[in-house]
């Protein structure tokens, strides 16, 4: 089975079928996740007939480009998305009258096209699954504080900082519990 390229899905077919019936895709779509950056998605989408809509069960992959918080390096970062909503029709597919908009304002709808698309919930559970302080590696050993070197390229030839004098107290204490 190839892959479907656009996130828009007709979906009026299954909104005429009864509750329980199901459709499987292929999915590769790009998004713009921040301002300026399109990445492009890939992974399976099942959609299945509710009593009220369609719920969509997504499952997403793809490489964004992240910055280190702790080198500053640029590295590629694998996101995954996951994510199962329930889109709501605005309009009655047989009989063409508009459905009242669902009680929750922040609900996903399906167009008067009957077209769901799932492009602005996977942008939303896509920034959600991006870390907050990104690193390259989980032993990222950062920048040198004094000169700026990446210190998981090698040691810097900076002296080692002398420590705060305002810890010295707690250093005592310290040393006092192990010895």
């Amino acid at each position: 089975m190839g892959y479907r390229l656009d996130s828009k899905f007709n979906v009026a077919q299954l909104l005429r079928e009864p509750t329980g019936a199901a459709r499987s895709y292929q999915l590769e779509t790009s998004i713009e996740l921040r301002q300026g950056e399109e990445v492009a998605f890939r992974g399976q989408v099942d959609f299945l007939r509710t009593d009220k809509g369609v719920l969509v069960h997504a499952q997403m992959e793809s490489l964004v480009s992240e910055i280190c918080s702790r080198c500053l390096s640029p590295f590629a970062h694998h996101l995954r998305v996951e994510f199962r909503e329930e889109f709501y029709p605005t309009v009655e597919v047989n009989l063409g009258y508009r459905l009242p908009p669902p009680e929750d304002t922040i609900s996903f709808t399906i167009d008067e096209n009957h077209l769901l698309d799932i492009g602005e919930a996977l942008r939303q559970y896509a920034i959600m699954a991006l870390p907050l302080k990104p690193l390259c590696h989980s032993e990222c050993a950062g920048l040198c504080p004094q000169c700026g070197k990446n210190l998981n390229e090698g040691p810097c030839g900076c002296p080692p900082s002398s420590p705060d004098p305002r810890w010295s107290a707690l250093r005592d204490l310290e040393a006092s519990n192990r010895g």
